[in-house]
């Protein structure tokens, strides 16, 4: 997908939503890698503007070539992170609006309401979360002819999996139950959006991603993502001696029991000399707090997404991890410096009982496609 398809006259209008800091990192990755300008961004900054228009060539930059929209949750973790991140974007020249898209019975009406114009101006729909239930609603008023998916962890397999099977777009950890009341209702949006983002003679969808795609839609362009942007602007990090371990969510979306996660996360912690927990952000505050008087480990909640925390350093010379997105991306961003990825696999007796039917088999996945990692034993053998 050409980076530059827009109007003639004025490079493409693009208009990114992002729910997550994840989402946000991943849309300034594709920006780097597509090369779109912020709105202060010039080569030669010491000329006059109008030398500095005749040197460069091409018409003056006045505005960023990218608009990033964050429709911000509630939780604190998410936000904190979030504003984070739209600083950096802010700091690379890019424009950051910030919707308090959940703060009331309201807000998502205004929201949508002032996202009307730019939605029908835009001329490129970039999206960190196809499953988005807003971000699916905000599909159906676009007309942009490119449509870009950016990584939203693990998810994004899925989707490109669904999307090639033509199915109904579920999350990987609630496909196999039965669709609830709200699901009805909003079933011609999921599906509408499912119809926008395959590609056709008018509409074409590029899927940026650093996640193992297996099955490719027929027209999707995928993209890889080696986080050159993160490993242009930091690092490399200072190595430390011991090991550093990476938290899940498993637990908070009801896949795999905290009793079994708590025991899992002390034997891997002994076996290999781990010393800090990195939390998930959606991880509770009791688990975190029973995980740091059970085990003993040093509780760390990051600021910025683990990809840049890594980056920054200081960090373990061993990350330890269980099946989640960090297994593919942190060996991308850590390239070059002698950091060792480990993930130890979920084993079934975890999982809980409400768990999907295609959680094992997923988590699975996820371990088995990631390269340059070291797998390690089940953690029952180690107990």
């Amino acid at each position: 997908m050409s980076p530059r398809a827009g109007h003639a006259g004025h490079p493409p209008r693009t208009l990114a939503f992002v729910e997550s800091p994840v989402q946000l990192l991943n849309v300034l990755e594709w920006a780097h890698l597509h090369g779109l300008h912020g709105a202060e961004e010039d080569a030669l900054p010491s000329l006059p503007a109008q030398t500095r228009r005749t040197v460069a060539g091409g018409p003056p930059r006045t505005e960023p070539e990218l608009t990033v929209v964050v429709l911000s949750p509630t939780d604190p973790m998410t936000r904190g992170q979030l504003r984070r991140m739209a600083d950096l974007a802010r700091d690379e020249g890019y424009r950051v609006r910030w919707e308090e898209a959940r703060g009331g019975t309201t807000a998502p009406f205004h929201t949508i309401g002032g996202l009307a114009g730019p939605l029908r101006r835009a001329d490129r729909i970039v999206m960190g979360d196809p499953f988005s239930r807003y971000v699916q609603l905000l599909l159906t008023i676009t007309r942009a002819r490119d449509l870009v998916v950016v990584d939203d962890g693990t998810a994004t397999m899925e989707f490109v999996a669904q999307l090639a099977r033509g199915e109904r777009l579920v999350r990987w950890h609630r496909k196999g139950g039965r669709p609830g009341a709200r699901d009805l209702l909003f079933a011609p949006v999921s599906s509408s959006a499912r119809r926008r983002l395959t590609p056709s003679a008018r509409r074409r969808v590029e899927v940026f991603s650093s996640m193992p795609v297996t099955e490719t839609p027929e027209g999707v362009t995928v993209t890889a993502n080696d986080f050159s942007w993160t490993r242009s602007r930091f690092g490399p990090p200072r190595i430390t001696k011991g090991s550093d371990m990476v938290g899940t969510s498993l637990v908070e979306t009801g896949v795999v029991d905290g009793d079994r996660y708590l025991v899992a996360v002390r034997d891997l912690a002994r076996a290999h000399g781990a010393t800090r927990y990195f939390a998930h952000r959606r991880e509770s505050a009791d688990k975190l707090h029973r995980l740091a008087a059970e085990t003993g480990l040093e509780i760390v909640r990051p600021d910025l997404p683990l990809e840049l925390i890594a980056r920054r350093g200081p960090i373990g010379r061993t990350i330890l991890s269980f099946p989640s997105t960090v297994v593919h991306t942190l060996p991308l961003a850590l390239v070059g410096t002698g950091v060792r990825v480990a993930v130890c696999d979920i084993d079934p007796s975890w999982l809980t009982e409400h768990a999907s039917p295609r959680a094992q088999g997923f988590l699975s996945g996820v371990t088995g496609t990631a390269k340059d990692v070291h797998r390690l034993t089940a953690v029952a053998a180690l107990a």
